[in-house]
């Protein structure tokens, strides 16, 4: 029987770049995010490619009654989850905190952390149920060095690293992995999305050096998922060479 790993914000970036290593690495597939044109065509493509099972459920994680009732309702063989993969998240806005926007500040707040709180309490209480499993969550360098105008984003992704310590520690009595990789500048959608659609400002974030790619990130979720059963990565930094801290990098 095939392994299966549920990924969550998999319609772009690291998501969509994990959607395709876990498939190629032979896992049925449970792909979720917001937009359904997106999912479904990706779904189609790694079928047609890999031959693996794949399921999508779109809906928004920052409301608790559609993830439950996404989730809840996958057939129960697609419950058996072996890895999930908590990679949606985003930035909005890059203000001081005296003019931040509030409605900036829920959006991150409901998908950075609550979205992931939705999904985990499902799916690791049908993995203590199935007696294995390993969940991936996708942190920040942010949430570990705060930089100017952060603020929110960075409280957001200090959470997810605390919560990640917090899974490792309620879950290690039902042998469950817990992990968090926390990237720094990764050249996805995400600066756009954090500049409202702004192409020409996102670009100038990469400017001079050469970031990280979704790829990157997914090679590395993937090493952490397929170490054998004793080993657990707690937690992972990956950083562009170019990139010492949150705020120090080196453009040529």
């Amino acid at each position: 029987m095939a392994k299966i790993a549920l990924i969550t914000g998999a319609t772009a970036g690291i998501g969509e770049a994990c959607a395709h290593l876990f498939a190629r690495e032979g896992y049925d597939l449970i792909l979720t995010g917001r937009r359904q044109d997106r999912l479904d065509q990706l779904a189609q493509q790694l079928n047609n490619t890999y031959n693996v099972r794949i399921a999508v459920a779109a809906f928004d994680i920052r409301d608790r009654e559609q993830v439950s009732h996404h989730l809840e309702t996958l057939p129960a063989d697609l419950k058996q989850v072996d890895v999930l993969i908590n990679n949606a998240g985003l930035s909005q806005g890059l203000d001081p905190i005296q003019n931040g926007n509030v409605a900036d500040w829920d959006t991150m707040i409901d998908t950075n952390i609550k979205g992931l709180l939705y999904t985990s309490k499902i799916v690791s209480n049908w993995m203590i149920s199935n007696g294995r499993g390993h969940i991936i969550n996708l942190g920040s360098i942010a949430g570990k060095d705060v930089y100017v105008n952060g603020n929110v984003y960075c409280a957001t992704k200090a959470a997810v690293d605390a919560l990640n310590k917090g899974m490792r520690m309620d879950l290690l009595s039902h042998g469950i992995k817990v992990t968090a990789i926390h990237p720094g500048a990764v050249e996805t959608e995400f600066s756009e999305v954090r500049f409202k659609g702004d192409k020409d400002r996102a670009k100038k974030v990469y400017e001079g050096f050469t970031p990280l790619t979704a790829q990157d990130v997914a090679e590395t979720i993937w090493f952490v998922a397929s170490r054998p059963a004793h080993v657990n990565i707690n937690d992972l930094i990956l950083m562009p060479t170019a990139q010492a801290t949150g705020t120090m990098i080196h453009r040529g």
